[in-house]
């Protein structure tokens, strides 16, 4: 790995070595797939402002997020199915997190049971993604370990009704290899992915078919009752959700277009950040993820607003070409080049940044 110095050197290495099936999973968007392209072209169109002659020979890139202090705003967001990457899966990414000091978020759709994952990194700070599924009494029971197993916080997914059109799985007929399952489940949902798709032909719909659709933000007040957690809810990408958000009381929001997996023509994560900080983001925290594969992506989320980035498929990347090295890898990566954005744009620390550090590409042609 000593040869591969960024993100899509990763990247490239891992599409290299994962079989067509898994490749096609991690890395598709929905439709036609612009808004997975869109989601890493929309930070280009914005431009760091940098600020010269202040004093940045020393540098901290801590943060503190629900009350919990991190070595650095860049995060893990959840995965599913880690162990298609490598046979450690999940439990050496949540190692590397651990390593690193940073925020582990581990998909309920996981390889590893949320008891191997707390076993493997017992003292990295561990987020549990949530579905809320037609069969309440498995919520419950999800919710219940997740707590016992020492997670700190609570990730709604929002944005899923049922799994999006993804056409590669669709032409592939994916499916999860038979050596594996769904180690958070027991009996029927288990090897809900190792069977023969319906519908679409691809498995994912035989597991959105068990989602409950019928979700609204009453169910919110519901999760609350039942969870001493505090609750982030991934998906949000509109200020007016964002409003009700607030409002019905949950901890923050991660804007996320769930890896434009979900429906092409979304925005990107990026260009839905300014609207939601700008509605509730002196009233809960708000985190990104969503196209992040480069420090200065990062320090442009930040100086948008948000309190943290957090990354999928450049963690995945790590994870196939080394496991637990791989992804602590790709970590220091974006890490030093936050770094380096951070204290040659005039920072010496994440509160440094500014509003005004960050402007649209047009902003120049209107000078």
């Amino acid at each position: 790995m000593d040869n591969l110095i960024c993100v899509k050197d990763f990247e490239v290495q891992a599409h290299k070595l994962l079989p067509r099936n898994t490749l096609d999973y991690y890395r598709s968007g929905a439709g036609r797939q612009e808004t997975l392209k869109n989601n890493r072209s929309a930070f280009s169109k914005y431009k760091i402002r940098p600020r010269c002659l202040r004093n940045v020979a020393k540098r901290d890139l801590s943060v503190t997020i629900l009350g919990e202090k991190i070595s650095m705003p860049i995060g893990i967001s959840p995965s599913a199915m880690q162990r298609m990457a490598h046979p450690e899966g999940e439990c050496a990414n949540v190692r590397a997190a651990q390593s690193m000091g940073t925020i582990y978020t581990l998909s309920t759709i996981s390889t590893s049971s949320i008891e191997e994952v707390a076993e493997a990194g017992p003292d990295a700070l561990k987020w549990f993604q949530l579905y809320i599924y037609k069969n309440r009494e498995i919520t419950k029971s999800l919710i219940r370990r997740a707590e016992n197993a020492g997670f700190k916080a609570l990730v709604l997914t929002v944005d899923t009704p049922m799994f999006g059109l993804r056409l590669a799985d669709m032409r592939n007929k994916f499916s999860l290899p038979s050596h594996l399952t769904l180690a958070n489940f027991q009996g029927q949902y288990s090897d809900t992915l190792n069977k023969k798709g319906k519908n679409t032909g691809s498995a994912l719909n035989n597991l959105g078919d068990l989602l409950d659709a019928s979700l609204d933000w009453a169910d919110i007040h519901w999760l609350k009752s039942y969870t001493r957690l505090p609750i982030v809810l991934k998906g949000v990408l509109t200020a007016e959700d964002a409003l009700l958000a607030a409002d019905a009381g949950v901890a923050g929001i991660l804007v996320s277009n769930h890896g434009a997996r979900q429906v092409d023509g979304w925005p990107a994560s990026i260009e839905a950040l300014p609207e939601i900080i700008e509605a509730v983001g002196k009233r809960i925290e708000v985190y990104m993820d969503g196209g992040v594969s480069d420090g200065t992506d990062v320090f442009k989320a930040l100086a948008m607003g948000a309190k943290m980035v957090f990354i999928g498929r450049p963690a995945l990347w790590g994870l196939t070409c080394g496991g637990e090295d791989g992804v602590r890898k790709i970590l220091t990566i974006l890490r030093t080049e936050f770094e380096y954005a951070l204290a040659i744009s005039g920072c010496s620390e994440v509160a440094d940044i500014r509003r005004s550090m960050i402007v649209h590409e047009s902003y120049y042609s209107k000078l």
